[in-house]
């Protein structure tokens, strides 16, 4: 039990750096509004996605938010991810930047199988 906590929280911290940190402190750049012109995006839709993912992350990382709050940010995630994707190989074509999204996407993922052994657990200690 002691290294699947040890796993879920490394990769939760991740997610939560890379999805909750980062676009809440480089959002409003040049970098991030170029990026999101690129893809063919309106600016209000960087925006939004923005707040989202912020509390998408703070739902992920704080313990006692409720299970079907989590899974809504756990699926909100993937399909983030799957469609940031989609959106880089069909604009640039097979390329490092459409396969990082999915490289993420495996972390979310350790993180959703061990929160699940997790609560497993919980609930036969119970």
């Amino acid at each position: 039990m002691k290294t699947t906590k040890i796993i879920f929280w490394t990769t939760t911290i991740l997610i939560f750096l890379f999805e909750g940190v980062m676009p809440a402190f480089t959002s409003q750049t040049e970098m991030a509004k170029t990026g999101i012109k690129h893809l063919g995006y309106p600016e209000y839709f960087g925006n939004a996605l923005v707040v989202f993912k912020v509390l998408g992350a703070l739902v992920l990382i704080i313990p006692n938010v409720s299970r079907r709050v989590k899974e809504w940010a756990y699926a909100g995630f993937a399909f983030d991810f799957i469609f940031a994707s989609i959106s880089h190989f069909a604009v640039d074509g097979i390329d490092i930047q459409g396969f990082f999204p999915l490289i993420v996407f495996a972390v979310l993922i350790a993180s959703y199988v061990t929160y699940h052994k997790i609560q497993r657990y919980k609930n036969i200690a119970l």
